[in-house]
């Protein structure tokens, strides 16, 4: 049934709006071919000499020189280190962004791979490796290859353009300014205004060639809180005569976990609490003064996601109280929900479609990991889709997570992204405007 609902979806969206001419796609297709020995030399060398949020200085600067070199008019650098290429049709047409994040993680590497990083850092004090395990090499390499074919075709264009390699994805440092929001507050949906705008993501657990995408709200708003639970010290050995906040700590950190389980309508979006950092104490016979405990809130309903917010301030100084303690919870907002426009992502299914055949494109289920894309779809409509890359021996249930040291993507699943790309932004271009 599920498959038969999107098939007639696809149907009803194909007699509803016009693509491009099919001489242009195969034209289109055949180029992305040729281009994928490329998409997989950029990609290993962004896999080798990966750098932090924010501190992507060599990673921009080769885009930008790349993206110069086709021609295309370059704002460099735009939020610390992106990348903002302009590439401008000789017909009348949108406005359209394409998106890359290019930011790598604090992940010792444990892979064999020949191109494997070997870069260390240090990062909030601790030395570590650098990887990249979420796969923004593939994703600045998919949108370099993009950038090259629709300047070779530039007269076939209609409108215009703009190619966003995004900065501190994963979050801008402690103290620091990133990602997308300070693209979008550094003007770069505007001047020319962006009509609509498109990302991907690859997946090391969807089979290569397949594609997912969803609806409405597809990846979970992130929120951060922290607890600091006062009490009163004493000798391990007589409790009774302090206030222990490590009880306390652990009595509210059970609480937290029953307002998703009995005060939030899960039927209607699923939400997660996860502490993630506790600390206290200092000596195992003596009962600390305070404790301090961290964690993440993950929601994809904004009206839940104040309910849960109130929640947590409930709970946490209630408990406190109850026990004799005080307790000082700090809730921070972070990326907002990321939400396909239904209009949008109903006009783009066609485009793919094509790039990887309609048995291979699904709708999914929406996910609680978050991404800053979020918050462009918050100024202007957006699709966001999935790509796999898990190599066909692997079984889905032991394949590494992102942001793991064994991190893998199988690199013939960057063909399949490359024609969706291509694909959504062509076809948006050739739709009848407003």
């Amino acid at each position: 049934m599920k498959k038969l609902s999107v098939l007639l979806l696809s149907l009803i969206t194909v007699s509803g709006f016009s693509q491009m001419n099919p001489k242009l796609q195969a034209k289109l297709e055949q180029q992305a071919k040729e281009m994928e020995p490329k998409v997989i030399e950029w990609r290993r060398h962004f896999h080798e000499f990966p750098e932090l949020s924010n501190r992507e200085t060599n990673t921009g600067k080769y885009i930008a020189d790349f993206l110069k070199g086709l021609g295309i008019d370059v704002q460099y650098p735009v939020a610390k280190t992106g990348v903002v290429g302009i590439l401008k049709g000789p017909k009348p047409g949108p406005v359209i962004a394409l998106r890359a994040d290019i930011d790598a993680l604090p992940v010792v590497e444990r892979g064999n791979l020949p191109f494997a990083s070997k870069v260390k850092t240090n990062f909030n004090g601790q030395e570590t490796g650098v990887m990249h395990a979420c796969g923004h090499d593939s994703h600045i390499a998919i949108m370099m290859a993009v950038a090259e074919i629709l300047s070779k075709n530039k007269n076939d264009l209609k409108g215009t353009i703009k190619f966003i390699f995004q900065p501190a994805e994963e979050g801008a440092p402690i103290g620091e300014e990133g990602g997308a929001n300070l693209m979008v507050k550094e003007g770069v949906l505007e001047n020319p205004k962006v009509e609509a705008i498109f990302g991907l993501h690859i997946q090391s657990m969807r089979p290569i060639g397949a594609i997912g995408y969803k609806s409405g709200g597809m990846m979970a708003a992130a929120d951060n809180f922290s607890i600091t639970v006062k009490g009163k010290q004493s000798h391990g050995s007589a409790p009774w005569m302090g206030v222990d906040p490590i009880v306390v700590s652990a009595q509210i950190i059970n609480g937290l976990q029953t307002i998703i389980s009995r005060q939030t309508e899960l039927t209607k979006e699923a939400a997660v609490i996860s502490v993630g950092r506790i600390q206290s104490g200092i000596r195992e016979n003596i009962i600390p003064e305070e404790a301090f405990f961290a964690g993440t809130i993950r929601t994809l309903d904004e009206g839940m996601q104040d309910k849960i917010h109130e929640k947590i301030k409930l709970t946490a100084t209630k408990i406190a109280e109850s026990g004799g303690a005080t307790a000082e919870v700090s809730i921070r907002r972070g990326t907002p929900v990321t939400f396909n426009d239904p209009a949008l992502t109903l006009k783009m299914i066609p485009s793919l479609n094509k790039a990887a055949g309609a048995d291979h494109v699904v709708s999914i289920d929406a996910v609680t990991g978050a991404e800053d894309f979020a918050y462009y779809q918050k100024k202007v409509p957006g699709f966001f889709f999935f790509v796999g890359a898990m190599p066909p021996d692997v079984d889905p249930a032991t394949v590494a997570s992102h942001h793991t040291p064994d991190f893998y993507i199988d690199e013939r699943g960057f063909l399949t992204g490359l024609k969706a790309m291509l694909n959504v932004a062509v076809d948006y271009m050739y739709m009848p405007q407003k």
